[in-house]
Order: structure tokens, then C-alpha cells, then sequence
């Protein structure tokens, strides 16, 4: 039967209208932003976003143009670990990015900063682009869009594993974890917009198995971690800073890219300082206003007296940049209420509490195109203030006849966060440490220093123990990277000039500087430029530590303790003043085989300096203060202390900060000793060192006075073998420690051969001592332990000695 026509074309209608419904959402027409986001959340900003709370989900206007940012991750809430080393306020790497579009996707680009070509043609410029990769961190599907705008569903990228915290808990051995989305979520509050940044916070639950000890330490379940995570997109700078050229002398941090569009007789590889973008109101002016001052913003949250010694501290800057010209272009203020430290606007001094003491930190965020410090962000460990309150403690033993006056003691503490506030703020101005500033009288805030203690009528003083106010050097650092010089070109002559002129001044004045490079580690050569030590002279200057160490503990006592405080924390006291030599005896070991060097270039000095070796009679006296502090005489514990330390009370924890011993609950000094010893000698009889003695002696033109590796060994034995009395019982302890320390160094594949041989010479003569020895009934077992090694080349006598307590950071 044959329907009319009618009848056909509303049959047609229907089945059309059925077709579409069934097409994939892909075809079907993509919505505006405004009928996508209707009921949403607004928050304008740098890029509008919007929020659903019916599905906790983050949408992001993010231009169409290609526009660049700048990407900043960062951690407002961590997880409370030094170890582990996930702190409240840690800020991720700075990343220049932009949202590009491929068909219906958007992807988070972040661009290749590393290598350019700025002076080149438009095609010499993509050529380089196009020969280093970028790297794509995040892919979105677009939800909405308007002319200017695509929208896209931010959610799963905010609720990823950004800032490597997966990574970082495996690298500490504390499990293997990974984001769980259905107990993470946007944290509404701190996600907000400006007109030049728009910032998005989530808190992020990390869910794994077996969980490590640091992060049972520091969680309630340890199998699932939950920390806040932050997201910053921020407007680029504009095109008016300056870089300013690096100089390994200028006191700053480096700041490089490779420039492919140099010409062939230049670098490739650029070199700039980091540093915040600063200019005087009047240039020519001796002394001006800033245009816009630097200011520090300090966490409420802070209690006093903290509050006042931290923002004293930090305000000390202002000396310096005085000094170049400024008034008051450096400011230190409380934030105000309702500001977020995360925000980029701010640069921020945080107090982060930790389960353990811990390393306090100077970072920033830096423009990756240009090195311009567009926020500074501190973080001090609220615990390293309450160390150097023990220090002070165990340093004096205050509490006796009744007295509870601890002033003195905590004015000691409060100077050296005075200090420590100081310090990380320079690094956030983009200042390098100088751990050679103490041997300039104390030139620098940003060296590691050590309390600078005296005997006063045999007594221990505090006076004077830390310095106050900016030093020389940081006043030769600001000059650097921030004088006016009324320049707009790192090439202006004037400019030029004018950093040359104040390198040579520093010069002149005999300003030393060492970095990081050169003292991290012991082994190092460098003759200066030491952590947490005193003096010009590091020979002197041990023996002075040495002198307060032996009074402080042998006043150690009752006086010491609080009333009512368990006569086992006595402890806690104990360990740094036993330890009170390391950092010092650090410095000492670096002048055997030490060089004399600085960051010189060609052209500094009509004669070029070079390096030249410490001189022997300096190393032989190094090496007799290192044996030294390895023997039983140095290492001894007063019995009166012995007497009054028991086991740990019920309720007291044992910490690692606590000696490790062998003899169950109870403190054990043989095992504290030998753990003191070992520390001294590994530091002689690094490899490193021990190669740079021997190439040293066979270079000597004096042979009498000649310092080499078989000497060396010799002087151990002598000391702890030969010349032995056993008089103490440390003594036996402390012979093996030593031999263990040697054969450990002889066996050590870093030694050169060549020295391997040197220090075996030594020990053909310790195998003839001993079966001398043995003949007597005396060490026949570490006698057969050589005969063993000479013929099979293994030595079997090994063992491993009880590390020292934490040292760093004090």
C-alpha cells in the first residue's frame, strides 16, 4: 500500500532526527564557554577559570593565540620530613609554556629554553627550535569555546603527580606511591584569579604499600599520603629588564643558555646572573629611591620571639643595598591578612615545622628566558633554633643553685636564625654561598657559621657568638648585581666598566670567596672556603675548639639539665659537645694535600696565581691534629658524665640524634669513640686526597721535608700501634678502628695505583711488627688476616663502624 506523500516526508523527518541523536558527541556542535560554564564558579584572572561543584572539577579558558606563560608547581602543605625532603612551601620548577591547539585537543607545552638563537635571522630562529625538542606535559580535550578561548577540563592535570612526589618518596626508600583520585580534590579556597596570574590549588592523596620509616614517622597512615598541591600561570615579564653579566667572582649564582647566533670567535654558552629587577628613581643620583623597592613578606604565622630575630635578620639587606645607593629599596613586612604565600606577587620568608631538624632553603622563581627573579621564596626549619638553644645549653650548664635564667642561651639561638634569616634571603636575591667569608672575619651572611665561642677566666662565653648585621663581601654582591648603573644594555660601557671596577675593588681589599663546588665535600682540595668553621688559620682555629670542647664537657653535668628533666637526656646535651670539633677538623683535613687557588681569570693579576700546594710543615701539622683527634686522649668521656647518663627513660625516645653503640640501652663510649675516630680518619685518608699527597711528594723539590702517603700511613700505626699503651679502654677499640680505616682507603678503588703501592709499603712493615708481636702471643689473628692478604690479596680483618649522629645543619 502507498502512503501519501505527507505521510512520507514526516516518516523522513523522524528518521533523520533519530540519526543524529545516535552520532557520536564528537559531530555534534561544540558549545559556547558561556552556555558550558552556566551555573559554574567564575573567577576571572590572567586565565578565567571555572569550577562545577557538582562534579569538583576545574575548566580553563585558555587562549587560542599560542599566548606563553610562565608554569610554576609548587607544595603549600607537606609531608614534614627533612628526609624525605617534601616541605610546606617548596616550589617545583619555573617552565615556559603555552596551550597549543591540535584539532579537537589542547596540549601544555612547555618550550626549550636551553638553547636559541637570539641575534639570527627568523629562519636561523626555527632552525634551533626545530633541532632541540619541547616537551609536552599535559593533553585536554576541548569541552567549550568562544572566539578568543578554548575550554578546557583542567581537573586531571591538577590532580596529577606534578612535582615528582612519587618519585621522591621511592628515591628515599619509602614506598612506591601514586595519585588516587577518588580521595584528591580542588581546594576551592587558595584557587583564584588575578590580573597576572591565576592560581589553583588541589589537595592530593598519594595511596601505596609498605611504607618506609621516615613516613610512618611523620603520617597518621602512612599508606596514604595527603598534601596540597599548587598551580601558578603567570604573565610573562616585560621586555624591559636588563640581564647582567656573570662573573665567577661577583658572589652569584649562574644563569646560562646557548646562543647559537653568536658570532664564530664567541661562546655559545651565555652567561648571566639571577637577580630581582631593581632601578634607582634618579640613576646618577649617590643615593635614591627604588622605583619599586624589593619587599619580603614574613608568615604570620611566626611565633615571637622568632618573629622580631627573623624579620631583623632579613632587613639586614638593606645595609647593602644602602651601600650601593638605595634608600630603602630592600623592606621586610608581615603579610598581610588574606594573602596567599603561594601567590607570585608576593616573595614570601616561610617557618616550616618538621618532625627532625633540617636544612633550611633559599629558592625562587626565575623567568627561564632572561634569569630575572620574579619571587623570592624562603623556607627556615623551626627546629634549628631549638638545636643551638641545646648547643648553648651544653655549652655552659646554666641550671646550678637554683638558677633558671636562660637568657644568654637563647639570645644565642635567636642570632644565629638572625643570621640564618639573612642567609636564605641572599640566595633568593640570587647571592651563592661564600664559605670562605669566615676567614675575612666573618665577611659574609652567606657562609655556614660556626658559634664563635671563647674561654673567658676559663670559662665558656657566648658573647659575640654569632655576628650581626651584613658583611663586607654581601655588601661587594648587591653592588654587583644591583648598582644602577643607568644602562639599558648588559654591553653598555659604562656598565662594563663599572663591574670591573668593583671586582677589582673586592680584590684589592682581599676578599676571599669559595662556593659550593669546592667545599660540599672534605675532599675537595681547596685549602679555604670551609663549612661551619672559624678563623683565617684552621689549624689554630681547631686547636681553640678543641680547648672550649675539653672544658664544655668536662662542666657537663646536672648543671645542664632543667629541673624536673630525666638524667638520661643529659644525652642530648652530650652529643654535640662531644661533636663540637667536626666541622672544624673538616677544614683541617682539606690542607693535606690541600691546593691554594681561586676563581681567577686571565688577565686578573699581572702574574697569574695559579695554584700552588699547601706546604708541608702546614700538612704534616694537619696530619698530627687528625691522628690526634682519633685517639683515646681526645675521644675519652669524663667518667663523672659516664656516671650520670643512664638508659633512656621510660617515655624518652631514642633518636638518631642519640650515639649508636653495642652495648643494648645503655650509652656506649667505646662505640661513640670509635665512631669520632673513624670520622677523622676517613677524612685523611680520603683517595682523592691521599692521590693529590703522593703526586705532591713526587713533585717536592725539598725531599727532606718531603710529605707522602707512606709517611702518612706510618704516622697512624706509630701512633695507634707501635707507641700504644693501652692505657685506656678505648684503646683496643680504636687500633682496628684505624687499621680498619687504612686497609678501607688501600682497598678503595678511587686509590691510584701508584699510591696503593705507597701506602703498602707501610703496611709490608706492620706485617713484620706483627708477627714479631705475634711471637709473643700477642695479635696472631690480625696477623694471619695480613699473611692472608698478601697471598690472596683480600683482606678479611673488615668491619663496618657505628656512624656519627646527624651533623648538618647547626
Amino acid at each position: 500500500m502507498l502512503l501519501p506523500i505527507g505521510r512520507l516526508l514526516q516518516l523522513f523527518t523522524v528518521m533523520l532526527v533519530c540519526m543524529f541523536s545516535l552520532l557520536p558527541k564528537a559531530y555534534a556542535q561544540t558549545p559556547t564557554i558561556a552556555e558550558f560554564t552556566e551555573g559554574m564558579t567564575e573567577k576571572s584572572g590572567l586565565i578565567p577559570l571555572y569550577y562545577s561543584s557538582n562534579e569538583d572539577k576545574i575548566y580553563l579558558a585558555v587562549p587560542n593565540n599560542n599566548a606563553q606563560f610562565l608554569f610554576q608547581s609548587s607544595m603549600p602543605y607537606g609531608v614534614g620530613s627533612n628526609d624525605i625532603g617534601l616541605d610546606r612551601g617548596q616550589l617545583g620548577q619555573t617552565r615556559l609554556i603555552s596551550f597549543e591547539r591540535f584539532g579537537n585537543k589542547v596540549l601544555l607545552k612547555q618550550h626549550n629554553t636551553e638553547y636559541r638563537a637570539t641575534r639570527g635571522s627568523e629562519a636561523e630562529k626555527q632552525s634551533i627550535d626545530e633541532a632541540f625538542a619541547d616537551s609536552v606535559i599535559a593533553g585536554f580535550t576541548i569541552v567549550a569555546k568562544n572566539d578568543s578561548a578554548n575550554l578546557i577540563d583542567y581537573t586531571p592535570f591538577l590532580l596529577s603527580d606534578v612535582h615528582g612526589i612519587s618519585n621522591r618518596l621511592a628515591g628515599t626508600n619509602q614506598g612506591n606511591f601514586s595519585v588516587d583520585k577518588t580521595r584528591s580534590g580542588v581546594y576551592l579556597p587558595k584557587t583564584k584569579g588575578f590580573v597576572n596570574n591565576t592560581e589553583l590549588e588541589a589537595l592530593v592523596t598519594f595511596a601505596g604499600k609498605s611504607p618506609g620509616d621516615y613516613l610512618q614517622q611523620v603520617t597518621p597512615d602512612a599508606e596514604s599520603v595527603s598534601v596540597h598541591l599548587h598551580h601558578s600561570f603567570v604573565a610573562l615579564p616585560d621586555d624591559n629588564y636588563t640581564p647582567r653579566v656573570y662573573h665567577p667572582y661577583s658572589g652569584y649564582w649562574k644563569f646560562r643558555y646557548f646562543d647559537y647566533s653568536t658570532p664564530i670567535s664567541e661562546s655559545t654558552e651565555q652567561r648571566f646572573i639571577t637577580r630581582h629587577r631593581l632601578h634607582k628613581k634618579s640613576p646618577h643620583a649617590s643615593m635614591s629611591e627604588a622605583v619599586e623597592p624589593i619587599v619580603y613578606y614574613l608568615d604570620p604565622g611566626i611565633p615571637e620571639p622568632v618573629m622580631s630575630s627573623l624579620k631583623e635578620g632579613a632587613s639586614w639587606w638593606n645595609q647593602a643595598f644602602e651601600a650601593a645607593g638605595y634608600k630603602d629599596a630592600f623592606q621586610v613586612k608581615v603579610l598581610p591578612e588574606g594573602a596567599d604565600p603561594m601567590d607570585v606577587r608576593y616573595n614570601v620568608i616561610n617557618w616550616v615545622h618538621r618532625a627532625t631538624r633540617g636544612w633550611s632553603y633559599g629558592s625562587s622563581v626565575v623567568d627561564p628566558r632572561t634569569g630575572e627573579i620574579i619571587k623570592g621564596h624562603v623556607t627556615l626549619g623551626s627546629l634549628r633554633v631549638r638545636q643551638d638553644y641545646l648547643i648553648a645549653l651544653g655549652l655552659t650548664g646554666p641550671f646550678s643553685d637554683g638558677n633558671t635564667d636562660t637568657s644568654a642561651q637563647q639570645a644565642m639561638a635567636l642570632d644565629r636564625i638572625k643570621q640564618l634569616s639573612a642567609h636564605e634571603v641572599g640566595h633568593t636575591l640570587g647571592i651563592a654561598h661564600n664559605f670562605a667569608a669566615s676567614e675575612n672575619d666573618r665577611a659574609s651572611v652567606m657562609d655556614y657559621p660556626h658559634p664563635k665561642i671563647s674561654l673567658v677566666d676559663g670559662k665558656v662565653s657566648l658573647v659575640d657568638a654569632y655576628d650581626k648585621g651584613i658583611g663586607v663581601w654581601d655588601k661587594h654582591a648587591v653592588a654587583y648585581g644591583y648598582q644602577d648603573f643607568g644602562s639599558s644594555n648588559a654591553q653598555d660601557a659604562v656598565e662594563v666598566e663599572g663591574l670591573a671596577k668593583l671586582i677589582v675593588q673586592a680584590r684589592n681589599k682581599g676578599l676571599k670567596f669559595k662556593s659550593d663546588s669546592d667545599t660540599r665535600s672534605s675532599r675537595h682540595g681547596s685549602s679555604n672556603g670551609h663549612m661551619w668553621e672559624n678563623g683565617s688559620d684552621p689549624l689554630t682555629a681547631f686547636d681553640e675548639i678543641s680547648a672550649i670542647r675539653r672544658v664544655a664537657l668536662s662542666n657537663l653535668g646536672l648543671n645542664t639539665l632543667p629541673e624536673g628533666s630525666s638524667l638520661s637526656s643529659l644525652e642530648n646535651a652530650l652529643v654535640p659537645i662531644y661533636l663540637l670539633h667536626r666541622y672544624q677538623l673538616e677544614a683541617v683535613a682539606k690542607q693535606v694535600g690541600g691546593l691554594h687557588y681561586e676563581y681567577e681569570r686571565k688577565g686578573d693579576y699581572t702574574t697569574p696565581q695559579g695554584q700552588q700546594f699547601v706546604a708541608p710543615s702546614v700538612q704534616q701539622r694537619a696530619m698530627e691534629q687528625l691522628i690526634n683527634a682519633s685517639t683515646s686522649q681526645y675521644l675519652e668521656l669524663p667518667q663523672s658524665v659516664l656516671n650520670l647518663i643512664p638508659p633512656s627513660a621510660y617515655g624518652d625516645d631514642i633518636t638518631r640524634e642519640h650515639f649508636k653503640g653495642k652495648m643494648g640501652l645503655m650509652l656506649d663510649p667505646v662505640s661513640a669513640a670509635g665512631s669520632a675516630a673513624n670520622f677523622a680518619l676517613e677524612l685523611l685518608l680520603h683517595p682523592e686526597r691521599l692521590n693529590r699527597l703522593q703526586w705532591q711528594a713526587h713533585n717536592s723539590k725539598d725531599r727532606r721535608r718531603k710529605v707522602d702517603v707512606t709517611l702518612l700511613v706510618k704516622q697512624i700505626l706509630a701512633v695507634h700501634w707501635y707507641k700504644s699503651s693501652s692505657a685506656s679502654p678505648l684503646d683496643e677499640r680504636l687500633k682496628l678502628v684505624a687499621l680498619n680505616a687504612i686497609m678501607r682507603a688501600v682497598e678503595d678503588k678511587a686509590l691510584a695505583p701508584e699510591v696503593k703501592l705507597a701506602a703498602q709499603d707501610a703496611l709490608v712493615e706492620f706485617t713484620q711488627w706483627l708477627e714479631n708481636e705475634a711471637d709473643d702471643g700477642r695479635y696472631e689473628v690480625i696477623y694471619d688476616q695480613f699473611k692472608t692478604y698478601w697471598k690472596y690479596g683480600e683482606y678479611n680483618g673488615g668491619f663496618d663502624v657505628e656512624p656519627l649522629p646527624p651533623g648538618s645543619p647547626i
